[in-house]
């Protein structure tokens, strides 16, 4: 019985819907491709252009300033660092490093807005919801056949699945934070006469800050997540190593190339969190 039910061409839909978003709006793809290649090419010309021994001396330098109640914690990242420079990824890591700081900026600037609006407005909250739900349970390989079809191949398709797949607990995040705030503030607030743009940044956003950095150090996890994918649509970094690795059956490079990867988690981890324990 069910055989006699007619096929709902949902596959042919997706595929005409993805043409005619990529032919409609080709005019913002490709200066978005353009210059946000463009800069990407030159953060990542910068960074090289700093000496190895002086960028890890930095890192060092800023982690000894942000971590003051951890001793050890610039000596092991200098230690991480400096292991990815003597393995010879150190180029690699700049180009993993641009990605996804890229990525994670991007992520937290579409976010942090879309979990207010989503606190402010019941009504959003629940559209948002099952959009949310979408794209954190979609396998992101899934994500790099648009990105493809809008940008081709290279760092800036990466950086577009890359947002896709790591916003959602920022914006989640934001939200819940802010909600979660205590009536008894909020009529506060009011009762001193502030408007709501003085309450969002002076009574919410300063409360909902835990919140929303745990939002932001899991975006930029989920981002780094997304090397070794976004690598198979030709973005450079140490996830071409491991794929490259992979495809060869070479388990040596891709385990150094792996590490380098934990090793940079690590680190951004460390600075994330301790950003958010400092204040």
């Amino acid at each position: 019985m069910l055989d006699n039910i007619p096929r709902l061409p949902l596959s042919e839909w997706t595929t005409e819907f993805v043409r005619w978003i990529t032919s409609a709006f080709s005019f913002i793809f490709d200066p978005i491709n353009n210059y946000l290649g463009t800069l990407m090419n030159w953060i990542i010309t910068g960074l090289e252009f700093i000496p190895p021994v002086l960028f890890i001396i930095i890192i060092m330098a800023l982690s000894a300033i942000f971590m003051k109640k951890k001793v050890l914690s610039p000596i092991l990242i200098g230690i991480g660092l400096l292991f990815i420079y003597n393995q010879g990824l150190w180029e690699n890591l700049i180009d993993t490093m641009t990605l996804v700081i890229i990525s994670g900026l991007i992520s937290i600037v579409i976010g942090v807005p879309l979990g207010i609006l989503m606190s402010r407005s019941n009504t959003f909250e629940m559209l948002m919801k099952p959009i949310l739900d979408l794209m954190q349970t979609m396998p992101a390989f899934v994500y790099l056949i648009p990105a493809v079809a809008f940008f081709g191949i290279g760092m800036v398709p990466g950086v577009f699945a890359s947002v896709i797949f790591a916003s959602p607990p920022t914006i989640r995040l934001t939200n819940l934070g802010i909600r979660q705030i205590s009536e008894e503030l909020i009529e506060a607030s009011d009762s001193f006469g502030t408007t709501p743009m003085q309450k969002l940044l002076k009574v919410q956003l300063p409360l909902a800050r835990p919140s929303i950095m745990a939002g932001i150090n899991q975006t930029i996890m989920l981002a780094l997540s997304m090397v070794v994918i976004a690598s198979m649509i030709g973005a450079p970094g140490l996830g071409t190593e491991v794929l490259s690795s992979l495809q060869r059956a070479q388990v040596g490079p891709g385990f150094v190339a792996g590490l380098g990867i934990v090793i940079l988690a690590i680190i951004i981890d460390r600075f994330t969190q301790t950003s958010n324990s400092n204040k």
